[in-house]
């Protein structure tokens, strides 16, 4: 796990450019605190850096990796799984390997077959790749967006970095907040492909941006290598063996766990109180000879903690156990700011903060690697918005369990389910209905656009964010796909890369040095659960079924027959000590100074609304205030760390 970065410049380089390619590397050194690498050829106009954080191979594994004669120049951020059987085979084809990493055989694979070679990576990564004979700079992205990558093409060339905040350190990347970007980040969704500066792109999950020079020029092209496409309704089991399938996801999430084990590092977990975490963890209790760590957050309200249930299960697993127990103080403050840095994106809820919290206390307890749940829910349909759409559109049977799907989730009303049913008619068209996962958002979207400056509500014009998202789906795999399928589908096209896989994850375990592998998202796993029917994922009301009946032998009781509990810290309105703590950022990040220096909203607007909104304690509308009093500091911190000026490196 590591962080790159780096420019080609088709015209060549000056002399700054190894100062540049320093600082760009110096501001991801959080990701790498192990070593460094660079690659310079000014002639070519290439340059590439490395930072590494040594996981396999602690001795030789050192970045960039070269083939003959420096005509492949690779660097590698993230993990290739099974690679020693790669290396076998490579080797009986004549292959000569300079390490002993896994990085090392993407390179070969390349030059063996050329593009297709991706097919043949499993794992989380993000890498650069230059062949000086093709003229050619591959960026690839893995399948699911785990490990982020962002570019920039000008006319002058092109700037790559693992983290935004390397290319806005290049001298001629211009550093503006989007509007239209921050319209989206207020509603909580944003577009795929986008972030939250203008002419910044992030490649997007099962992507590769192949880039060519030709005289003098670079052209671009973003191509996709991989989709997680579901059958069409008519090829799903119209009877299927349910049996059959929970034998088959047992298979394929042991293999899955089994080989995110493989490190020259200890290997931990995170540990909640939901089945997908207590699922790894009593997957690597049985796969290891040794103890497990596993790492629990605790949070000081009885309605979010989970922390009863984790105990349950480690105590089952004999894990060796650490908590966390976090408060207002903790989840605000510099904390907070700190993890907006990371993240480089707003968040809705402070969970972002309180696992910046639980990575940093990982890496002190000397460990650099976890394995964790994320992607369960994604791939068995676990969140409640799915079971119902399901109820709702896909099994006419279970229309009934809509009451009690609203009432066992009524902490989450106004943030992860909608108080009321709205629609869109983008999304109708998209999906033939308005998924449920994304009302909140359309909600939350009536009261944030009036916070913007009239300036900038200028600027926007007619821009509607909600059909900018439907825009960027392809509906080609929406077409005649359960409905089921249909939410799912969509989710995991912008919910899934945008918030769960950055500060709920990779963002937030990077900002210590630690790497997360969740081992849900495996795409050999995920090959099969996008096959399993509908009515097996959520089968007799109950979401994952097929996952909880899998896993049922190592489960506690009480967790194999819990319902599906979102993982979330208790937003400011439900502790006056939290409400204190989010009104000191207020009024450091929204006081009028600040709104107009940076020059998105309108002070005397935002004023009123954080005096209305630091007072309320109705449940539904306090949490939709939470969620826009985050979006707006969030905005507002990002102007402040990454317009008016960067940090050489606020993160460590």
């Amino acid at each position: 796990m590591c962080g790159i970065t780096g420019f080609w410049k088709p015209r060549g380089l000056d002399d700054g450019a190894a100062a540049v390619l320093e600082r760009m590397m110096g501001l991801l050194h959080h990701r790498g605190p192990d070593g460094q690498g660079v690659h310079l050829d000014r002639a070519l106009g290439l340059a590439m850096g490395h930072t590494r954080l040594s996981i396999i191979d602690l001795q030789t594994g050192a970045q960039p990796l070269f083939g003959p004669g420096k005509k492949l120049v690779m660097t590698v951020n993230g993990e290739f799984y099974d690679y020693k059987p790669h290396r076998a085979e490579l080797a009986c084809l004549g292959e000569r390997f300079a390490t002993k990493s896994d990085s090392e055989i993407a390179l070969h694979l390349y030059r063996l077959l050329g593009l297709p070679f991706v097919e043949r990576l499993r794992g989380e990564f993000a890498f650069a790749l230059f062949d000086q004979e093709e003229r050619q700079l591959l960026l690839v992205r893995d399948r699911f967006g785990i490990k982020p990558l962002y570019y920039r093409l000008s006319d002058s060339g092109l700037l790559y970095g693992s983290e935004i905040k390397a290319i806005l350190a290049h001298p001629e990347t211009p550093r503006r907040l989007c509007p239209q970007a921050a319209l989206n980040q207020m509603m909580h969704t944003m577009v795929p492909g986008t972030t939250a500066f203008e002419g910044i792109r992030a490649l997007q999950p099962g992507h590769m941006l192949i880039v060519r020079e030709k005289e003098g020029r670079l052209a671009a092209e973003e191509v996709a290598y991989w989709d997680f496409v579901y059958p069409r309704q008519k090829e799903h089991d119209s009877d299927p063996d349910a049996e059959s399938y929970v034998d088959e996801v047992r298979d394929r999430l042991i293999d899955a766990v089994r080989v995110r084990l493989e490190a020259d590092v200890p290997v931990g977990c995170y540990l909640s109180g939901g089945i997908d975490s207590c699922s790894i963890l009593g997957l690597a209790t049985a796969l290891q000879q040794s103890p497990v760590k596993a790492y629990t957050i605790s949070f000081d309200h009885s309605d979010y903690d989970e922390s009863a249930i984790a105990i349950e299960m480690a105590r089952s697993a004999r894990a060796d156990q650490e908590i966390l127990k976090l408060a207002a103080a903790d989840l605000y403050g510099d904390s907070y700011v700190r993890t907006v840095w990371h993240a480089e994106r707003t968040f809705y809820n402070t969970l972002g903060v309180a696992k910046w919290h639980m990575s940093r206390r990982v890496r002190a307890s000397g460990f650099k690697v976890v394995v964790t749940g994320e992607g369960s829910d994604e791939m068995f349909a676990g969140y409640p918005f799915f079971k119902r759409d399901f109820f709702l559109h896909g099994s006419q049977d279970e229309t009934a369990g809509l009451a009690a799907l609203d009432a066992s989730n009524r902490v989450f009303k106004g943030a992860i389910l909608a108080e009321e049913s709205v629609s869109h008619p983008a999304m109708d068209r998209l999906c033939g209905f308005t998924p449920s996962w994304i009302q909140p958002w359309i909600l939350t979207l009536r009261r944030a656009r009036p916070l913007f400056s009239d300036a900038v509500l200028a600027e926007l014009g007619d821009y509607d964010p909600v059909a900018a998202i439907a825009k960027a789906i392809d509906p080609a795999p929406l077409e005649d796909r359960h409905p089921l399928d249909r939410v799912q589908y969509t989710w995991i096209k912008t919910m899934l890369e945008g918030q769960i896989l950055t500060w709920g994850g990779d963002r937030v375990d990077m900002a210590n040095s630690m790497e997360s592998r969740p081992a849900f998202l495996d795409h050999e796993l995920a090959d099969l659960a996008r096959q399993i029917p509908p009515g097996v994922r959520i089968r007799g009301g109950i979401e994952k079924w097929v996952l909880r009946e899998a896993m049922k032998g190592v489960l506690p009781e009480v967790l194999y027959k819990r319902e599906k509990f979102a993982f979330m810290a208790p937003p400011s309105h439900t502790d006056t000590r939290k409400q204190a703590a989010l009104r000191a950022l207020a009024e450091t990040y929204l006081c009028r100074q600040r709104i107009e220096e940076a020059g998105l909203f309108d002070a005397q607007r935002v004023a009123a609304f954080v005096d209305g909104a630091l007072g309320t304690a109705e449940p539904v509308e306090g949490a939709r205030n939470d969620i826009l009093l985050n979006h707006l500091l969030g905005l507002q911190i990002l102007h402040q760390q990454m317009v008016a000026d960067i940090p050489r490196n606020l993160g460590q």
